[in-house]
């Protein structure tokens, strides 16, 4: 039976938001409009704007908020209070442009959705890896015996001015403890490595409630500045390839493989021989 794979992001994320263990980790998601864009940069400084179905971070968007918003409407300032005026600086691959007010700005996206169905994702201030922001892949997967388990953690950095790591867009694949160091004491490493790796697990498990045939997941992970992890995205044809050229340890890719073999994601080493 064909392995399940899942594209869109909306339906994935409705599925984990069912979950009390994983919805915590998960930022605030909403459908792409005027009135949610709004509604969002009110309350955070920084969102994301991505295509629902889409990989290697093509389409997606982000917007700063700069300053503060205005009073809600009906109201007015404290007496006396100055006035902030507020932009909007949105990026996109390595360009960056500012807008007035919400109305450009909401016009300037819809060039690029183009009227497609696009999700806005609340921002998470990570932390940074020589000034560049990170994020974690997460790979999780079917075991020969049918349970979840979590095989690979790899960090990936952002190129210089991007707005997104995945290494199709020029990112830079580097191990966990490399990331941690310098942001992570030696108690809290630990710690928070066996968070991410339980994560994993139940993100899967509660995937496969609405989506039985899923054999593997990666799952995309922001840490904030307070060590929280943030599901950005989970990906169901997940990338295996960096776990095999960057791991110095070789049995992390071999059992890696070894799953995937058995699950029907990579040919059995006889057939990749040609022998039958």
């Amino acid at each position: 039976m064909a392995i399940q794979r899942v594209a869109s992001k909306w339906a994935k994320t409705q599925v984990l938001l069912q979950s009390p263990q994983v919805s915590p980790y998960i930022p605030l998601t909403q459908k792409y409009t005027r009135t949610t864009l709004g509604n969002m940069l009110e309350n955070t400084p920084l969102v994301y704007i991505k295509p629902d179905r889409g990989t290697y971070g093509n389409g997606v968007m982000n917007v700063q908020r700069n300053g503060e918003p205005d009073a809600p409407a009906g109201e007015q300032p404290p007496e006396g209070s100055p006035h902030t005026g507020v932009e909007y600086t949105l990026r996109y691959g390595t360009r960056s442009e500012t807008y007035p007010n919400l109305d450009a700005l909401h016009l300037a996206i819809l060039r690029h959705t183009r009227g497609k169905f696009y999700i806005i994702q609340q921002g998470i201030v990570t932390l940074k890896y020589e000034e560049r922001q990170f994020d974690l892949r997460i790979l999780t997967q079917k075991t020969p015996y049918r349970h979840w388990e979590t095989t690979g953690i790899i960090g990936r950095v952002a190129a210089k001015n991007m707005i997104i790591t995945n290494y199709h867009g020029g990112g830079s694949v580097r191990l966990l403890n490399e990331l941690l160091e310098g942001n992570v004491s030696p108690e809290e490493s630990p710690l928070l490595e066996r968070k991410l790796l339980e994560l994993g697990v139940a993100t899967a498990q509660q995937l496969q409630t609405q989506f039985p045939r899923i054999k593997e997941i990666g799952l995309d992970v922001a840490i904030d500045e307070q060590l929280n992890p943030w599901i950005l995205e989970v990906n169901t044809l997940p990338a295996i390839f960096p776990f095999k050229k960057f791991f110095k340890d070789k049995s992390i890719y071999r059992r890696i493989e070894r799953y995937a073999i058995n699950y029907g994601r990579l040919p059995g080493k006889s057939k990749r021989r040609g022998s039958y």
